[in-house]
Parts: C-alpha cells; sequence; structure tokens
C-alpha cells in the first residue's frame, strides 16, 4: 500500500470514528444516559394524514405514575430535532414530551400548514397517552410552531395549563387573537433582534412590540409592556410575561438563555417533574455530537471516492488535471467578483417568486422554497454560462484555451459519454454511501447529522421522488460552477488545499457580505435592511455549509479526475438530498 492510499484507508476510519462517536454522544446525551426513552411514532390525525413525532419518556414514568407532559413544536422549514434542546431538558426534568414534525415537514404527511400546522392533532395525541398527568399539559412552540401551539389550545382550551411561545404571536396567519384570558399562562419570548417582528407584532423594531396595542391587550394593560414583569396570575390562569433576549429569530431554539425561560416558565406552572435549576442544561452537547458526526460523513466522502476511483471499473477516472487555461493577473479579479457577486441580485429576484399570491405548488416541483432555489440556481448557471462562452470565444480560445483544458471533454472525444456515465454512477455510489452512515445513524442512535438550522436528514419515499423532480437543475447549476471554478478561475501553481481554500472562499464571501448588509441595520437597534426577506436570508445561513461541502467535494475530484463531472454530480445529489429532506412540501400528494 502507498503512502497515499494509506491515508487514505487512515481517512476512512478516522471519518467512521467520528460518525460513531458524535451519534454515540448525541444518543447519550438526549437520553440522560440511556434512562430516557425516546420512541419515533407516528399518528393519524384529523384529516387522515399520518403525524410523526419523537415522544421522550422519563425514567420511572407509567400508567400508574403519569408525570407531566409537553408538545414542543418546532417552526417553519424545521423539523422534530429542532426543538431537541427544549425536549431534552424537559424530559430530564421529568416531563413527557412530544416534538411532532409539522403536516408537510420531516415526516409528516404533506402538505405543510394542514390542520391548523399539525397543530390540530398533537395536543390531542398526548391527551391519549396514559403516561401523562391530563392535568398538567404545557405547550411550548418555535415561530410557526407557536400558531401551531395556539390553535391546538384553541382547539382543547380545558386541556392544557400553560404555553411558551418562542419568536411567535398571537394573531397571525390564522392562529388565534390574544386576549387577557387566551391563551392560559402565557411565557413570550420575543428576541430584541428577532427578524419577524414586523409579521409578528407590527413594529419593524423588535424592542418596539411592547408599545404595540395588540401586545398591550394580550397581556390586559395600557401601558408598555415591561419585559421581565409577571401580569395576571398563574393561579387563575392569566398570567404573562414577556422575555427578549439578545439574539435573532432562529436562535431561540439554539440558546441556553431562552430555553432556561421556557425552563423556568414549565417549572412555575406546571405541577410534578423534577426541581433541576434553569441553568442547568446539557442538550448543547447532542449538538456537538451532531456536528462531529456531520464532519464524520463529509470526511468519509473523500477516501471512500479515492476508493472505488482505485478499483477496476472506475480507475479509467483517474487523470491529472490539465495545463491551466484560466485568467490572469486584474483579469482573475473581475471573474472573481462577477462569481461571487452575481448571485446576490439574483437571489433578490427569485425570492420575488414567493410574493403574493406566491407560487402554486405542483406534483412535479411540491416545494416551494425549493423551487425558488432552483429558479435561483438556473439563473446564476445561464448567466454564467453566456459569460464564459463569451470570454471564452472572444478572448480565451486565441490564446489556447479550449474545453480539454477546461476539463469538460476528454482528448478523445470517444470516450467523453461513457466516462461521464461513470463519473455519474460514481457519484451515487459515493453520496449513497454517505447516506448509508445517516441511516444507520438514525436507526441506532435517533439522531440525524445537524448544526442550528443545518440538518442532513434521512428522506422518506416520498422525498426520493422528490429528488428526482429537482435533481436535474441543480445538476446544471453544478456543472457550469465547476466550469467556472476549474475552467476559468483554476490556476496551475495552486496545490489541493490552496485551490480548495479559495474556492470555498469564493462560493461563501458573497452570502457573507449580503448578510451584514441584512442585519448589521438590525443590530444597530433599527430593523433588516430589507425586513421582508427576513425568511430568505434565514434559509442563507444554510448556504455556508452547503457550498463548503460542494466546493470541497468539487475541487477534490477535479484534481483526481481532470473533470468537472465527478464533483459536480456529487455537490448536485448531495445538495438536492439535504435540501428536499430538510424543507416543507407544500403540494397534497
Amino acid at each position: 500500500m502507498n503512502k497515499s492510499a494509506q491515508k487514505s484507508h487512515a481517512l476512512m476510519w478516522w471519518a467512521v470514528v467520528l460518525i460513531l462517536i458524535g451519534g454515540f454522544l448525541a444518543w447519550w446525551v438526549q437520553t440522560d444516559g440511556g434512562r430516557i426513552k425516546i420512541k419515533d411514532i407516528r399518528f393519524v390525525g384529523s384529516d387522515g394524514r399520518v403525524n410523526s413525532a419523537l415522544l421522550y419518556i422519563p425514567p420511572g414514568v407509567s400508567s400508574k405514575n403519569p408525570a407531566p407532559g409537553i408538545v414542543a413544536t418546532h417552526g417553519y422549514i424545521n423539523s422534530r430535532e429542532t426543538q431537541d434542546g427544549f425536549a431534552i431538558e424537559f424530559a430530564r426534568r421529568g416531563y413527557v414530551v412530544l416534538a411532532p414534525d409539522q403536516s408537510g415537514h420531516g415526516f409528516s404527511d404533506p402538505p405543510a400548514f394542514a390542520a391548523g400546522f399539525g397543530g390540530l392533532d398533537t395536543l390531542k395525541y398526548l391527551r391519549t397517552l396514559d403516561i401523562v398527568d391530563k392535568n398538567n399539559i404545557g405547550l411550548e412552540g418555535h415561530s410557526m410552531g407557536g400558531w401551531a401551539s395556539l390553535i391546538a389550545a384553541a382547539a382543547n382550551p380545558e386541556g392544557y395549563k400553560s404555553i411558551v411561545l418562542m419568536g411567535s404571536s398571537t394573531g397571525t396567519y390564522g392562529a388565534p387573537e390574544g386576549t387577557p384570558t387566551f391563551p392560559r399562562n402565557l411565557l413570550l419570548v420575543f428576541s430584541l433582534y428577532d427578524e419577524f417582528s414586523w409579521l409578528m407584532w407590527g413594529p419593524a423594531v423588535p424592542k418596539d412590540i411592547v408599545k404595540t396595542e395588540k401586545i398591550k391587550k394580550l397581556f390586559n394593560t395600557k401601558a408598555d409592556v415591561v419585559p421581565g414583569k409577571l401580569y395576571g396570575s398563574i393561579e387563575e390562569g392569566t398570567a404573562r410575561k414577556l422575555l427578549q433576549p439578545p439574539i435573532i429569530h432562529p436562535r431561540d431554539h439554539f440558546s441556553r438563555e431562552a430555553i432556561g425561560y421556557a425552563i423556568e416558565w414549565m417549572q412555575q406552572t406546571l405541577k410534578g417533574g423534577k426541581p433541576i435549576p434553569p441553568s442547568n442544561q446539557v442538550w448543547y452537547w447532542k449538538e456537538l455530537g451532531n456536528l462531529i458526526a456531520l464532519i464524520g460523513m463529509v470526511l468519509l466522502i473523500f477516501p471512500l471516492g479515492e476508493k472505488l476511483l482505485s478499483t477496476n471499473f472506475f480507475q479509467e477516472l483517474k487523470a491529472n488535471p490539465p495545463e491551466a487555461a484560466s485568467l490572469r493577473g486584474f483579469g482573475w479579479w473581475i471573474g472573481a467578483f462577477l462569481l461571487v457577486f452575481i448571485p446576490l441580485p439574483l437571489y433578490l429576484w427569485a425570492i420575488g417568486f414567493s410574493a403574493p399570491p406566491g407560487l402554486k405548488a405542483t406534483a412535479c416541483l411540491p416545494q416551494n422554497v425549493t423551487t425558488i432555489i432552483m429558479y435561483w440556481a438556473l439563473a446564476c448557471a445561464f448567466i454564467s454560462l453566456v459569460l464564459f462562452l463569451l470570454w471564452h470565444f472572444l478572448f480565451n480560445k486565441k490564446k489556447g484555451g479550449n474545453f480539454t483544458r477546461y476539463g469538460v471533454i476528454w482528448s478523445s472525444g470517444g470516450e467523453t459519454g461513457r466516462k461521464i456515465f461513470k463519473s455519474l454512477l460514481l457519484a451515487l455510489i459515493i453520496a449513497f454511501g454517505a447516506y448509508l452512515t445517516l441511516a444507520i445513524s438514525a436507526w441506532i442512535f435517533k439522531t440525524d447529522y445537524r448544526i442550528w438550522v443545518f440538518a442532513v436528514k434521512p428522506m422518506t419515499s416520498l422525498h426520493f421522488r422528490i429528488f428526482f423532480s429537482y435533481i436535474i437543475p441543480f445538476i446544471v447549476f453544478f456543472l457550469i460552477l465547476g466550469l467556472i471554478l476549474h475552467g476559468q478561475l483554476r490556476k496551475s501553481s495552486w496545490s489541493l488545499w490552496q485551490e480548495m481554500t479559495v474556492n470555498i472562499i469564493l462560493l461563501i464571501i458573497g452570502y457573507i457580505i449580503f448578510e451584514l448588509f441584512q442585519y448589521l441595520p438590525l443590530f444597530s437597534g433599527g430593523s433588516l435592511a430589507i425586513p421582508k426577506a427576513a425568511l430568505w436570508f434565514i434559509v442563507m445561513f444554510q448556504f455556508f455549509p452547503l457550498f463548503i461541502i460542494a466546493a470541497s467535494v468539487m475541487t477534490y475530484f477535479f484534481r483526481r479526475t481532470g473533470h468537472i463531472y465527478l464533483g459536480s454530480f456529487l455537490a448536485a445529489i448531495l445538495v438536492t438530498w439535504i435540501v428536499v429532506a430538510s424543507q416543507a412540501t407544500h403540494f397534497a400528494f
């Protein structure tokens, strides 16, 4: 075994070890060392659709010894695991926790928004469990999950004792209006930098929600609401409290402070459970385990691909990169500038499709957010290809530039088709290997790979079907992106690590600048630069890990094959899988 093969073999083992260590750490934390039982359940809702949830059962809880129960509901385009910080900490304190996938999210049947965002059935289901004390049930929901919680509370007004709204509101998108008596015993956690203050409560500046008539009516006061002050009475069910941690909307479910507030409120309003202080939290170790496993899965891609490239069937794909025929000097900086900044105005153009009346989901394009990202990707690809071809035919062709040196065709034209097919087949096998680790981890540890708003989840059979609706447009995008990176911006003098670093920077720096443009006014005490695009800039947070993974695999496999296909196919497959599995499905199949 040569030195390169030894390194590849060692990296593969390290990747597997990271997956196992990360998965075990996540399992150990979420089960409190094996003491909390976690069940992956399905139940049929009032509309006949199947709902998915994780059920956390603390030790010692049984039909003879029922415990208080809490429904913890995630927000839009998230999933049940997003609420794991709340679920873990509630379960450690002796509460039975139901963490559902909202309708059309995760493993719950589509469409999204059906059955009161899924809220009509979650509380009802929790109350059927004989291990739950029916007189001590709480609701906790983040963002759209808060609306689901309010709908559940309105449908069963005597079926719960208290509620925590995280970055949410009453009277929005079908959620019931708040009054001095509805909902019962409310804690509102609305952060000082919440991007949706204009949508939830009216004002563009989040701290100003205390001045609105909507919140004053809810808190039964004519004066501005005072954060931290208890209004009403817990005993009478009219308690109200507002807390405003200095975080943004998607940090509500990834914050010790916000989770601590929810713990404290449930301990004050529900009877039973363990008096563990709210400051005693361990959930973030589970998130670290998820991240370690995610890193392991990504690392596994490289040695797995290397080993498969060494087999007799795929060995002919291995080749050194051709001599670069790329931009030089100041021209390189112009090309890099265009690659970085062309996507930004196109992103604003694409998200315009979400404005009223918005997209209508179809069986072919059933996920509205994914569809809009697809429109953006195709627009970027089209403009980039036109500019590349103009550069090639007007300037670079006469300097010796050709599609062999760009890594598009092989020197012998007859082998191009066969090798493209083999590149696609190999990309599918590598992606399947990565997916297999996730499926096994989900089966053994009941966890996925994630960090904050970014999640790599297993796909349902429906997700696999949806995957094929979007894969071709994303392949087009990544093939053209590969052409730009390796045909126009590559330098022969770069090492693998230099080229990978440069490509990662090129693919994420524009979005860093765009996020700063959006958020700096908010952090300066005002509102977002483009308030109505709040959701889409949160979606953009996921671009960073996606493009880091894409740039890494595209660069590595270009170096190993000398052509754009294997890396671009693999990036497209990975990104389509990750996006489809984590997005909401809006079409009612």
